[in-house]
């Protein structure tokens, strides 16, 4: 059975900012929120975790993970980043983007898209998320918490404990949120490759064509 926390949205209790990253270093499995909507976050290096969430989600081998960063100085060690991408991403961080850059090679082969070796790149604007990176000390690694059968993802917290509490580790309940995932921008090539959507805006790829 999983744990449940309910955190202040804007001032998250350190008691259980600390607890949820224990969970998390402990090799757990956190249902989360974030700026867009909720999301299913391990560890980097948590190889069983990632499994838990390919089962969960019955994921295909191709399903490129997000990592959620502290900050753009945290993306670059993940991603390759060039001048033209570093400026588009400052612009638009923190905020509800997942950004689809080259991965580095501290990236672990497992997580990346096998094909294209690309990694999903995330900077919330969430209280909640920055507090857990900054007592993590790493990204979280991430994906939408969109349930098989559904286009759309889970938003309140107590159907996410219902559903998941014998799947993950911890319900991190921060209020309800958005019914829209990030909007997801393909950033390998010259201009910026709008794949999904989302609540980010986009009015700047219209000017930009």
């Amino acid at each position: 059975m999983s744990q449940y926390f309910e955190m202040h949205p804007e001032n998250p209790q350190p008691r259980l900012v600390r607890r949820a990253v224990e969970i998390l270093r402990d090799g757990g499995l956190i249902a989360y929120p974030t700026d867009s909507c909720y999301a299913l976050g391990c560890c980097l290096g948590n190889k069983e975790a990632v499994e838990r969430i390919r089962r969960i989600r019955r994921m295909d081998k191709d399903h490129v993970f997000t990592l959620v960063c502290r900050d753009l100085s945290e993306i670059a060690t993940y991603a390759r980043v060039d001048n033209t991408r570093y400026r588009l991403l400052r612009s638009l961080t923190p905020g509800p983007y997942t950004f689809i850059l080259p991965a580095s090679h501290e990236v672990p082969r497992r997580l990346v898209s096998p094909k294209r070796r690309t990694i999903g790149i995330r900077v919330p604007d969430s209280a909640i998320v920055r507090s857990l990176l900054q007592e993590l000390g790493e990204p979280i690694m991430s994906t939408t918490l969109i349930l098989p059968g559904s286009d759309l993802p889970l938003t309140e917290p107590k159907i996410i404990r219902e559903r998941l509490e014998r799947l993950v580790d911890l319900v991190v309940d921060g209020g309800v949120c958005f019914h829209e995932p990030t909007t997801v921008l393909d950033l390998r090539d010259d201009q910026p490759v709008l794949l999904r959507q989302g609540r980010g805006v986009v009015d700047f790829l219209e000017l930009a064509s």
